[in-house]
């Protein structure tokens, strides 16, 4: 039986990810797939497109581009038995990066994204949304905010200007979280809930998670000043920044968080203000590896 793949592309993503469909498309059939693009503007229109899709009977969807195009392809196959795949393009790449999958060789990533090979890994639910990554909120939901707004030329600097642009109204917000019923409460410039390590095209702020424990990691960054901020903010790029005292650390099934209604992201894409809870679910998802 003729294998189905569905391609999901963002329409308005940068000039490489836009040259790269037709090829990337031949290339996934170049061994008699059946491959259907789904290139919706707005990821609420691409990700009801892509449910369709799995729901006509896909095999497989291959995500052309970077986390927010995965994290879309994402909620149509979360829970169901179609396999994720990915070609990187992005400026972040970080979900793509911590399954060691190849990031500069796009002949490479083909090959891998038109394989058979799967691993099952876990994802996180918070109410109708699924990410495999990290969701945040504070300082570094502000910078997600930046990064949106930047140019996509920019690349992974845009996370760096971000940062740096932030830095001048560092203010730590009221957050209360509740993880496995355990309560917690304080001021906090970061809050972070990691299926994955890395967020920010590497930022390592959840080094010890993995995508395959069902549990949740959760760092918390308490008030620091600027100076200190910048001092330490290299540290986040090693996963070394667990041992400092501003930072709490704590893993859980289930997660609570409230913060005074600030906004959070998820694998680099905006949801709904905080209170959020979310929840991990083991081997929600079939990603591709390999052929």
């Amino acid at each position: 039986m003729t294998r189905h793949i569905v391609l999901a592309a963002n329409p308005r993503a940068g000039t490489r990810t836009g040259r790269l469909v037709e090829p990337v498309r031949r290339a996934l059939a170049a061994d008699g797939a059946k491959v259907t693009l789904v290139a919706e503007p707005g990821p609420d229109r691409a990700a009801d497109a892509l449910r369709a899709a799995v729901a006509a009977g896909a095999d497989a969807v291959v995500a052309l581009g970077g986390d927010g195009t995965v994290h879309t392809a994402l909620q149509a196959v979360a829970g169901t038995p179609v396999a994720l795949g990915v070609v990187p393009t992005g400026g972040g790449n970080d979900l793509a990066r911590e399954l060691g999958l190849p990031l500069r060789d796009l002949r490479a990533a083909v090959r891998v994204a038109r394989g058979s090979r799967v691993r099952v890994i876990d994802a996180a639910r918070c109410g109708s949304r699924w990410f495999l990554s990290v969701l945040t909120t504070g300082v570094s939901a502000r910078v997600a905010e930046r990064v949106n707004a930047a140019p996509r030329r920019l690349g992974p600097a845009r996370y760096l200007l971000g940062v740096a642009a932030e830095l001048g109204g560092l203010r730590p917000e009221p957050v209360a979280l509740e993880l496995d019923g355990t309560a917690w409460e304080g001021p906090a410039l970061l809050v972070a809930v990691g299926n994955a390590g890395a967020f920010g095209a590497g930022m390592r702020i959840c080094p010890r998670a993995s995508l395959d424990d069902g549990l949740l990691d959760v760092v918390v960054v308490g008030p620091v000043s600027r100076a200190r901020f910048a001092t330490v903010f290299p540290s986040v790029y090693r996963g070394a920044h667990l041992g400092l005292p501003e930072v709490a650390s704590w893993r859980a099934r289930r997660v609570s968080l409230a913060a005074g209604g600030a906004a959070a992201h998820a694998d680099g894409e905006r949801l709904s203000p905080a209170p959020l809870t979310c929840e991990a679910v083991p081997g929600a998802v079939r990603f591709l590896v390999g052929p």
